[in-house]
């Protein structure tokens, strides 16, 4: 959430960071509500200070003045109805608050979408085969590592069933990824749930403005996690963190649930897509001054993985129009995958700034006695599954149609090659 200070008053400058992420809001609509709730909060506390005056002198008087008391009953009524008109105007304030997405960071290029994104780097050469790469929809199928029909009548479409060697894929990436981050890069695990609160929702951003992409329970008002990155924004909510405690890195492995809602025909192959999938997630509470530090320290770690795994791959600075809600500036880490002939996001860091931690009301204290300040947030996947899969399953394909186990996998797996059982 933006400071309503920051919109009071540098409304042009506000104004112009949503313009540069392709954005309109309704600002004039938020500086009058701010300015009618201050109006209205002002006249109330003069109106309760009036009245507690006047209630400590009637106090005083043994025969009250009818009049008077018709007054005093008059003024209450009035302050009734401001507390009800404020708590009006508040909502009213607050949802439109949160619908604002974050400025951009003074060092993002400006564009318009993913098309003025810039390449920052690329590791590693895309392998060159003797024979013509299958994409992995045809890998999964030839070795039944995927089982497409099965999941569909399961659950739907963009659902299936993972078998033998690609279930133990899967679950040796996740390991590989949690122990890399762990014992080299210092994380602490966390084992999140998977169902949180509405108001986890709107900490980490996710509500109001993307809840047709989510999955609720309506009963008990739980909504299903689109990404670890919910949960452990809101391990710290409503907190003030003592001195010396930041910086807090986190890794999480969670299930991810998302809608996915997608024009037809759009990735409807494979497993690229999908309502529910697998990440591992890296998150970091960090102090201002050091987020900057803390995002390319947070990118490093992202791309050790794919290092680890030998798969090419290259960094993309997002441009304003590209930016995610929360972000103020964002690296995506993308694979490349040969069957499918395409770059794949595997990653996408983001240093948020203080806008989740205003949200979820997170503070901490630079030193003793000090006033709390917000602390800044920042988020990654390290990496996201399928795509991991994905690319693993097309780069490391042989001829005789078998997969080559990377060699960091290897102790996860059990094996060396992936074949047809």
């Amino acid at each position: 959430m933006l400071d309503i200070k920051l919109i009071r008053d540098n409304p042009d400058l506000v104004r112009q960071a949503f313009e540069k992420r392709g954005e309109s809001a309704p600002l004039d609509q938020i500086i009058n509500l701010d300015e009618q709730r201050r109006r209205l909060l002002h006249e109330m506390e003069t109106l309760r200070a009036q009245r507690n005056e006047v209630s400590k002198e009637l106090g005083k008087i043994a025969d009250k003045p009818p009049q008077l008391i018709a007054d005093m009953r008059k003024l209450g009524e009035r302050v009734t109805y401001l507390e009800a008109e404020i708590c009006r105007v508040e909502s009213e304030l607050e949802d439109l608050l949160l619908r604002l997405p974050n400025i951009p960071a003074a060092d993002v290029p400006v564009g318009k979408d993913a098309q003025d994104n810039i390449t920052v780097r690329s590791r590693g050469e895309p392998a060159q085969f003797s024979f013509t790469p299958l994409p992995h929809w045809e890998l999964g199928e030839k070795l039944d590592i995927i089982d497409f029909q099965r999941g569909a009548k399961l659950s739907g479409s963009r659902f299936y069933v993972l078998k033998g060697h690609g279930a133990r894929l899967q679950r040796a990436l996740i390991n590989f990824m949690l122990d890399l981050h762990i014992k080299e890069h210092g994380y602490t695990e966390i084992y999140p749930p998977f169902m949180v609160k509405r108001e986890c929702m709107v900490g980490s951003s996710n509500l109001p403005k993307f809840a047709d992409n989510l999955y609720h329970d309506e009963v008990d008002d739980f909504w299903f996690v689109p990404t670890a990155e919910v949960p452990l924004t809101n391990m710290h909510r409503d907190e003030i963190l003592p001195p010396g405690t930041l910086p807090l890195y986190y890794v999480a492995y969670t299930a991810c649930f998302r809608r996915e809602k997608m024009a037809a025909g759009k990735d409807t192959r494979g497993i690229k897509r999908g309502h529910q999938f697998d990440k591992v997630e890296l998150y970091k509470f960090t102090e201002p001054e050091n987020s900057d530090q803390e995002l390319d320290r947070l990118v490093k770690d992202a791309e050790d993985v794919c290092g680890h795994l030998g798969i090419p791959y290259r960094v993309v600075q997002l441009c304003t129009g590209d930016l995610g809600f929360a972000a103020i500036k964002s690296f995506d880490i993308e694979m490349w995958a040969p069957g499918c002939e395409e770059w794949l996001e595997v990653s996408s860091c983001s240093n948020c700034g203080d806008f989740q931690a205003r949200r979820a009301n997170i503070r901490y204290r630079p030193e003793p006695k000090a006033k709390p300040s917000f602390l800044n947030t920042l988020n990654g996947s390290g990496l996201a599954l399928p795509r991991v899969f994905i690319a693993l399953l097309e780069n490391y394909q042989q001829a005789d149609g078998t997969i080559k186990v990377p060699e960091v996998l290897k102790p996860y797996m059990g094996t060396e090659v992936i074949k047809r059982s």
